[in-house]
């Protein structure tokens, strides 16, 4: 998957759900949630031990899902989400290893950015769709229009603090390309086995964000 790939298939959804998934036996059914919900797509993070054969089994099951690996902080874990299948990198933050790993291997990465000097150096490495995180601490929508302002070639995908209240905020303005959230796919549904309700808040969610 190249860059214009992503971000036809960001604009597609509006909305990546952002997964931990502690347990390999939930990716399947998580997936499944997430296809029938509407949003065919899922940055599983890389904060568990579960995470690489999650994304191993969820792009082989799923093979029209986009299944990306989220919280990636080195090249080490970029491989191990490459090889497991994932189609896309999201980093918390943005360092020359990891960004010159993913231009390298041409795999596209949303590296975490909120200053003027790392939207920069993403720039430097040819990336233009950026995750703005976290969000809701750095000052939300009124800094993603101030950060805008220099860099008119960006989007941002703001993750962090996105909620059903705010999302469609977030989505009115041009520059967010689409926001990362995780409130239909709670940690507490995901352990209770609760993917009715996960189906439910994520078609809920679809509904909210189209036409945005």
């Amino acid at each position: 998957m190249d860059y214009n790939e992503l971000m036809a298939h960001l604009e597609a959804a509006r909305l990546v759900p952002v997964v931990k998934l502690d347990r390999v036996e939930d990716a399947l059914p998580l997936g499944r949630a997430l296809i029938e919900g509407g949003l065919p797509v899922a940055e599983v993070t890389f904060r568990t031990e579960a995470a690489e054969e999650s994304i191993r089994q969820m792009s082989r099951e799923f093979p029209n899902m986009l299944v990306g690996a989220g919280t990636v902080i080195s090249t080490n874990q970029a491989e191990q989400a490459v090889r497991a299948g994932a189609g896309f990198l999201v980093s918390p933050g943005i360092s020359d290893e990891l960004a010159q790993w993913a231009a390298e291997h041409k795999v596209p990465l949303l590296p975490g950015v909120c200053t003027p000097g790392e939207i920069m150096k993403a720039i430097s490495y040819g990336m233009t769709i950026l995750k703005f995180f976290p969000a809701a601490q750095y000052g939300g929508l009124p800094t993603i229009k101030a950060l805008a302002g220099p860099f008119p070639q960006v989007r941002f995908m703001p993750t962090g603090g996105v909620s059903a209240a705010n999302i469609c905020e977030y989505l009115k303005d041009p520059r967010v390309i689409a926001c990362g959230g995780s409130w239909m796919v709670k940690d507490t549904l995901i352990r209770e086995g609760n993917f009715k309700e996960i189906t439910r808040l994520t078609a809920e969610a679809v509904d909210l964000v189209k036409g945005v």
